[in-house]
C-alpha cells in the first residue's frame, strides 16, 4: 500500500520547495494539492464537511504552479492534484498544463480530478452544476484526445474543437493516470467509464469495492485502484489493507511550517511499520 500527503499550498504553509523533499526523504510515495480558483462571498453552497469554510480554501495557489515547484525540488516524489476542479478550466490549456508538469517531472504527475461542489463558484467560470457531470467526461475525453494524438480533434455536446497540435506530450504512456474524486451514487459507474482510478473522499468507501469491482469486470477491466482519507491510526491503515487499498492519504495543516513538520513528523512514524 502506497502513503501519500496533502495540502492547501497557501501564502502562509510551508513552502513547496521546502515541504516535497521533506515528504520524499519521509518515504512517502506522493504530494497532493487541493484547487479553488476562488470563494464567492455570498457562501450560498455550505461546505460538505459542515461548519466554517476553512480560509484555505480561497487562498490556496494554483496547483499546477504548486506542483511544479514540488517536482523541481524533488527527485522521486510524484506531484498530484487533489482534486483539481477541471469543471472550472479550460480543457486545451489544462492538457498542455498537464503534460508540462508531466515532462518538467520525469513522468511523476498523478492527475486527480472531481466534479467540485460549490455552485457559486463554478457559475463565476460558466458552468451549470447539474451538467457539470457529463461536462467532465467531455473534458477529460478531449484532453486523452490531445495527449495521445500527434493531430487531435473532439466533438461532444459542450466540448469540440476541430483538428489541432498541441504539445508537449506527457511522458507517461498513454498519459497521467486520471483519478476520480467524489462518493456521490453515479460515481462508480463513472470511475469505470473513464477514470483510472477512484479517489472518494467520505461515505462507505469499502462497502463499495465489491461494486466497483464488479462494474470493472463487467467492462473488461481489471482491478481499478482505490485512493483513500482514512483516519491516522494504526486500526484504519490495517483495515484498509486488508480491504486493498491502492493508497492511503492525510492533510498537513496549511496554517505555518512548525505544524506542517511537526504532523509529517507524527504521520511518517505512524506508516513507518508498514512500508
Amino acid at each position: 500500500m502506497k502513503f501519500g500527503l496533502a495540502i492547501f499550498p497557501t501564502e502562509y504553509a510551508i513552502s513547496m520547495t521546502e515541504l516535497a523533499p521533506a515528504v520524499e526523504q519521509a518515504g512517502f510515495e506522493s504530494l497532493w494539492v487541493a484547487e479553488h480558483s476562488h470563494i464567492p462571498t455570498s457562501r450560498q453552497t455550505p461546505w460538505p464537511a459542515g461548519g466554517e469554510l476553512p480560509k484555505q480554501y480561497w487562498h490556496t495557489m494554483d496547483p499546477f504552479v504548486a506542483l511544479t515547484a514540488a517536482a523541481l525540488a524533488s527527485r522521486t516524489l510524484k506531484v498530484a492534484t487533489g482534486i483539481c476542479l477541471l469543471v472550472q478550466r479550460d480543457p486545451i490549456h489544462t492538457a498542455k498544463q498537464v503534460a508540462s508538469v508531466d515532462v518538467v517531472s520525469n513522468g511523476r504527475f498523478l492527475f486527480g480530478i472531481g466534479g467540485g461542489w460549490n455552485k457559486e463558484e463554478m457559475a463565476d467560470h460558466g458552468t451549470d452544476f447539474h451538467t457539470r457531470w457529463k461536462l467532465l467526461r467531455e473534458r477529460v475525453e478531449a484532453m486523452k484526445s490531445i495527449w495521445t494524438q500527434d493531430v487531435s480533434e473532439y466533438h461532444g455536446d459542450l466540448v469540440s474543437f476541430g483538428p489541432m497540435w498541441c504539445w508537449p506530450k506527457p511522458v507517461q504512456k498513454p498519459h497521467p493516470p486520471v483519478i476520480l474524486g467524489g462518493s456521490g451514487p453515479n460515481i462508480l459507474k463513472r470511475v469505470v467509464a473513464y477514470g483510472d482510478g477512484w479517489m472518494p473522499n467520505r461515505g462507505d468507501v469499502l462497502g463499495r469495492l465489491g461494486e466497483l469491482r464488479e462494474l470493472a469486470k463487467e467492462a473488461g477491466r481489471g482491478e481499478i485502484p482505490v485512493t483513500v482519507y482514512p483516519k491516522a491510526t494504526a486500526q484504519d491503515i490495517d483495515e484498509m489493507q486488508r480491504a486493498g487499498i491502492d493508497r492511503c492519504i492525510w492533510y498537513l495543516p496549511a496554517d505555518g511550517r512548525d505544524q506542517a513538520l511537526a504532523r509529517l513528523e507524527e504521520l511518517e512514524k505512524l506508516t513507518r511499520p508498514y512500508r
